[in-house]
């Protein structure tokens, strides 16, 4: 980058240098000599990209992506107040909480509901590192499918490489995530006054994978409209590499 932005200096100094030895109240003759200057710094930057450039780019591409994911959903309430990735309560449970609603002890459940988003708000900001280990893994292989596949061709690809990484990383965190942000406790009370009830069935429900589940859904949500708006939005191009990429 350093070595094309001297050149093109170095373009425009010898435009100028000539300009003494031409007449200068030569309107059409400095009218020339700065046209060409400018067509060579347009064909400086119209050159072919180079695997290189397009490796760059598409990387880039997928960290800056990537990083306004995992911080749109892991802040505060980032999947608890999203319609599209917030995580109700599982079906077993969505029935506890339907029959304890019933009988007035209905915020046990939604006390659950509220905590575990939270828990998935905050195994999100852990799985930054693992993303960007995925992108910095990539072959050049894996770059040109990328690059030249459909809008949603790197999500694609995160979700069969990075699923069992991240659920590897994931599980452990969201189970002390919930307890942390006390889900586990509102869990037993929402079941313990649910078996008080008389002739309903039992409930043991897995809540740790489901919310890494759904939390890893949440993601990858968001992370196919970044992917999108790269390639189709300039004004999400926010870096020169990414501008001159995916300009096609």
């Amino acid at each position: 980058m350093r070595l094309k932005t001297a050149y093109q200096f170095f373009i425009l100094f010898l435009s100028f240098s000539l300009l003494p030895a031409c007449a200068i109240n030569d309107k059409h003759q400095l009218d020339k000599i700065l046209e060409s200057g400018r067509n060579r710094l347009n064909n400086i930057n119209k050159k072919p990209l180079s695997e290189q450039d397009i490796a760059s780019g598409l990387k880039e591409a997928l960290k800056v992506g990537t990083e306004r994911v995992i911080n749109q959903v892991g802040k505060n309430n980032g999947y608890l107040n999203d319609k599209a990735i917030h995580i109700a309560l599982p079906s077993n449970l969505q029935k506890v909480h339907n029959t304890l609603n019933q009988v007035g002890l209905g915020h046990y459940t939604k006390e659950l509901e509220v905590k575990m988003n939270h828990a998935a708000e905050v195994a999100a900001t852990k799985a930054k590192d693992l993303f960007w280990v995925a992108i910095k893994d990539m072959r050049w292989q894996d770059v040109q499918t990328i690059y030249n596949g459909k809008q949603d061709a790197a999500t694609q690809y995160f979700r069969k490489k990075m699923t069992p990484s991240l659920k590897q990383m994931m599980h452990p965190v969201i189970n002390q995530s919930l307890s942390e942000v006390g889900a586990v406790k509102a869990y037993n009370h929402a079941v313990k006054q649910y078996h008080q009830i008389p002739f309903v069935p039992r409930v043991n429900d897995d809540l740790a994978g489901y919310v890494m589940d759904k939390g890893i859904n949440g993601m990858f949500y968001y992370l196919a409209k970044e992917e999108a708006a790269i390639r189709n939005d300039p004004l999400k191009r926010t870096t020169a590499i990414l501008k001159r990429v995916f300009e096609k």
